[in-house]
Order: C-alpha cells, then structure tokens, then sequence
C-alpha cells in the first residue's frame, strides 16, 4: 500500500511535457547523414500489429521508406501481475527526513519531502550477499578503461560548442550547493560494487555526491554522442547535465559506471543549465529501481541528493516559471554507451570512422567479451532466407555478431515494456543503451486504462510517434539507425545489418509472445484469443495491470453458468453496456474453454508469491 500511495503522489507528474529542444530550428536534414543501405524489409514483416484495432501505427512501407527496418525471467509475466509492487519485492531504498516541500505536476496538494523520504525509509531489504567484504568509498577499486582507450577533447571548460574527434570531455561537477541532504538511497545498488552500505552515513556523503567534493579515485568526465529525435538527425547531443565520475570493479570483475545527473554544465549543455529539479530525479530514482524488481534491464539509482539550492522550472511550458528544489541522482550501469554514442562519428565524415571502430572494440572487449572469445568452431552461420541462399557467419566477423546481441537484447528489453504497460515516451537513438538497458528516464508513465495509443510526453502528441503500441517498431527503426552507422565504418556488411534485423524481429515476436502466453496462464500462444482479448481492453479501457491480477480468479470450469463468468472480472469491466458485456461474456467462455483443454489447475495458473 506505501507503494501504491507512493506512486500516487510522486509519479502522476508522468505526462509533465518535456523542455522544448532549442536546437530543433537547427537539426540537420536527414539527407546530410551519411548514405544508409538499402535494408530488406524481410526482418520488417515479423513485426505485424500487436493490436487489432485502429491507431497511429507506422505500417511496414513507412517503416521501409524511413529505413525503419537478456529475456526476462519467467515470473515476470505471471496472469496477475502488478506493477504495484509489494514492499518485499523492493531493494533497500532508505531515506533521510527534510522540510523542504516539493512541487506537484498536477492541481493535487503539494507532496512534502518529509512525506516522501518517510515512505522511502520504509524499505529495509538489504543486500543479496552480506558475506562480501565491504569496502569505504576511498578503497574503491576505480578503472578508468574509456578514458584510457578512447581519444579525448583536448580541452576542460564547459562553454558549448561543437567537440570533434573526441568521444569525451573531462569536466568536474559544477552544480552549486548548500547544506546538501541525502534523501535516499540504495543498499542493493551499494552492493553491486562492494560498497559498506555505512558508508551512507558518513557526513561528508552528500557532498561527495552531489559533486561538491572530488571523490577519491573518480576522474569526471561528459560522454559525447548525437541521435535522431523524433525522427530527425539533431546532430551532436552529448551529456548535457549528466558526469560521469568513472568505472568501478568489484570483487567479481565486474564494472560498474557511476554518474552524477544534474550534476552541473558540461559542452554538451547548449543552452541548459546542467541541473535537475527533485521533482523528476525522485521520477528517475523510484522507477529505475522499480523496473529492475520487475525483472527487466535497466540503469540502476545509487542516492538521491538535494542541493539545498532551487532551481527555475517552466514545468507546465505556459510561461509560469517556478522555484524547485535541485537535486542529483546517481545513476549506475555496466556502461552509458548509447547508438548516438557511435553515430555522431558516423556522421563526421571518414576522418571519425576509425573512432566508431574503436568504440566497437572497447564495447566488445569490456562488455561482450565473450564475442571477443568466438571461434568458427562455435559454428555461428545462419541463412539470410534470401533467394540466393547466402549464409551470414557470426564467427567471421565479430562486428555483425555483436550487432546482432544488440538488436536482440533491445528488442527483448521492448518486449518486458510492453509486458507490464511501461512507455518510456523518448525513444530516440540517443537514449537507446547497447546493453539494452531500459536508459533516460524522461516523461515515461504506465499504462492504466489500456489505450495502445498512450504516449505520456505530451510533446509527442499528436504523432504519438512514441506511442506504447509504437515501441516494438521505433525498436526496430533504431536499430536500422545503428547498423547504418556501423556499415558506414565498414565494420558490417549490408547482408549482415539485414540479418541483425531480422533477429530483433524474431526475438521480440518470441519474447512478447511467450510473455502473453504467460499473462494468461497457458501452456502455448493463441493469437486469436489474444488479440480478441486486446481488442476488447481497448474499446472498454480496462486497467492493464489488474485485469491480468483478476484474471487469475478465473477458474477453468466450462460448466460456469454464463451469468456468473464476468464475476472475478467485475471490478475492472465498469460500467460497460449490455453489448459489451456480451462480448465479454464470449471471451471469457473461450478463456475457459482453453484453459479446460490445457489441463493446468487454477493453483499452477496462480503465481505462488501472490498468494
């Protein structure tokens, strides 16, 4: 329940609108990008309609014209699923007490900090693995691999500008603070890289994380990387509020990246002001950590700081500027890398091509090295389906074998998306990680009433070009992005970036089908009874999360009589007309027909923690 309430008050500011881009008066045409390949559309035919009805969907010849061209544990498409987590399935996420008060999105009265950090202190699971030996902050073990192998920006101010052959600028935190406060904080996220969760307690935390004070071992620095937005090439984008302060590896080799989002200007800023309000960085910390419980990729949140200083926020766009309270959130991943991160060279001419290569091979070396280790022995050759007959071998060219786990593990992060309603609302190439980590969190909301038409970033309306029935397709149209980047350097082959494409369109399909087969609890996929089933939640706006929790109640017995079917369901199928309830009715009679026939009882339907 402090979870329900919880998402109440602080993530109904979901469809806040997005600071207009200052540089969309300037983006580039598309056709200064360098000259994309001709991709088949074979790859583009597996990504039929998931919904059978009517909205702003991007059919496969737009998707052509436009180049549009890790799976998810089982339990996490059980039938009742909620993203209404219970408070044992949260990490450690602590909070310290303050009296500043915080801005609400919305006419509802204004959410006080105290209230807030009250319900985080709530949460008090701690780590996996307390037998580890714990480390303080001055004993981490910093690796600075991207700094080392990757060519830098020769220089450290922060005035905006254009940064050339570089994929980086070293810049320190620059954010002003006064008496900053820890609010939050992970215990979970502490251990991914050995850190003495007692280190949270130290005085001098907050200052260490909200950059006022260097940290010990870090060397701070701003990605650079551009993307297409909405759409559109906009050039060079880069970190425009987000630092960097390094690599840390743990006790298992593992490395974990440690950013600063709010942290101060960087080159990349434009004409920003490098800082983040508590309002949206609360957004950020609360539901990273809460899409990583629900068993899907994603950046992680270490702590949430206040600066003690407040920051001017337009957050309506109706010319109402307000004070916020400023804050930073430490975000944590293997690694921030991005598509732009690989295209803004691309698009640089050939002078930066031997830069996206580079940028491959430290990705595949620090982060899929296990294609670095592929031999032709592993027999990785697979047919195009062309009328040629050609074979791509994943074993000769490691470039096209690591494409192909990057669309794959994209299109199976898109896939747990659409499991549990999550619409991340800017899924521009810039925010597209390589790890297929679910990256940015922007504007992003949950489905409550099922509308495959819902976009929360209320700049997207009316295209919805970033639409929750939308993301499987923007996915794919991504990755072609990615893959043009890739054969403009010569890494990959056109056949090759087909194939890379074809594979995010058989993932996703396996991914998102076994994940429905799931939510309804039976044993192989039907897609009429699936697509009936959509169809039906859209015409009636049924809550996509509890439908599925209700559904559970269920019981396989053909010999329900008709007028008690509707029964477990009636709390989400409200005031529906005689029509509807008949359609319902049908449904529900085939549900039960199919779960008669399977032979599963109602107990093994039922996801056993719920109980």
């Amino acid at each position: 329940r402090q979870h329900i309430i919880l998402r109440q008050k602080l993530l109904h500011t979901s469809q806040t609108k997005p600071k207009p881009l200052e540089y969309i008066s300037q983006r580039q045409p598309y056709s200064t990008m360098p000259p994309l390949l001709s991709h088949s559309s074979s790859s583009l035919s597996l990504l039929r309609p998931l919904f059978p009805i009517k909205f702003p969907f991007y059919p496969p010849s737009f998707l052509k014209s436009q180049f549009y061209p890790r799976s998810p544990p089982a339990h996490l498409f059980k039938p009742s699923l909620s993203r209404h987590v219970s408070t044992r399935s949260f990490p450690s996420i602590r909070g310290s007490r303050s009296s500043v008060s915080m801005e609400s999105s919305s006419p509802e009265p204004t959410v006080s900090l105290d209230s807030v950090t009250q319900d985080l202190k709530n949460q008090t699971l701690g780590p996996d693995d307390v037998s580890k030996a714990k480390l303080k902050l001055e004993d981490l073990n910093w690796d600075h691999s991207f700094v080392r192998a990757l060519p830098g920006d020769p220089r450290a101010d922060t005035i905006p500008r254009q940064v050339m052959h570089a994929c980086y600028t070293k810049v320190l935190p620059s954010a002003e603070v006064e008496n900053p406060e820890l609010v939050a904080w992970s215990d979970s996220v502490a251990d991914l890289f050995d850190l003495d969760p007692k280190e949270f307690e130290r005085p001098d935390f907050p200052l260490l994380f909200s950059g006022a004070s260097p940290l010990v071992g870090a060397l701070p620095y701003a990605q650079c990387y551009g993307g297409h937005q909405f759409g559109m090439w906009a050039g060079q984008l880069g970190d425009g509020r987000a630092i960097t302060l390094g690599e840390v590896v743990n006790s298992k080799s593992e490395r974990w990246e440690l950013q600063l989002k709010g942290s101060g200007r960087t080159p990349y800023s434009r004409f920003a002001d490098g800082l983040a309000v508590l309002r949206s960085s609360i957004r950020e910390f609360l539901c990273s950590e809460a899409m990583h419980c629900l068993g899907i990729p994603t950046t992680r949140a270490l702590s949430l700081v206040t600066t003690g200083k407040y920051v001017t926020r337009d957050m309506f766009y109706d010319g109402n500027a307000k004070e916020e309270p400023g804050a930073i959130v430490c975000r944590v991943a293997p690694s921030f890398l991005r598509f732009g991160s690989y295209q803004i060279h691309a698009s640089r001419g050939k002078e930066d091509l031997e830069i996206v290569r580079a940028l491959a091979d430290y990705a595949i070396r620090h982060h899929f090295p296990h294609i670095e280790n592929m031999n032709k022995s592993e027999s990785l050759s697979f047919s195009t389906g062309d009328e040629d007959h050609s074979v791509v071998d994943l074993t000769s060219n490691k470039y096209a074998a690591w494409t192909v786990e990057i669309a794959e593990r994209t299109a199976s992060m898109i896939a747990s998306w659409q499991g549990v309603g999550f619409t991340h609302g800017v899924m521009n190439t810039d925010n597209m990680s390589i790890l297929g980590l679910t990256i940015d969190y922007g504007p992003f909301g949950f489905l409550d009433a099922f509308d495959p038409s819902f976009t929360p970033n209320t700049t997207d309306l009316p295209g919805r070009r970033y639409c929750f029935a939308n993301q499987p397709d923007i996915g794919l149209w991504n990755i072609a992005q990615f893959t043009a980047t890739l054969s403009t350097a010569k890494l990959i082959n056109d056949k090759e970036a087909d194939y890379a494409m074809e594979r995010y369109g058989n993932k996703f399909m396996d991914e998102y089908q076994a994940m429905m087969t799931r939510k309804l609890g039976l044993p192989k996929y039907n897609k009429q009874l699936i697509n009936k089933l959509l169809n039906n939640m859209a015409v009636d706006k049924v809550d996509y999360t509890n439908f599925f929790r209700l559904l559970s109640n269920v019981k396989a017995d053909p010999k329900i009589p008709e007028d008690e079917l509707l029964v477990p369901l009636k709390a989400v199928l409200l005031d529906i007309g005689q029509e509807r309830k008949v359609a319902w009715i049908s449904w529900v009679q085939s549900y039960v027909h199919e779960l008669a026939a399977s032979g599963i009882s109602d107990e093994q339907r039922r996801p056993k923690w719920i109980q």
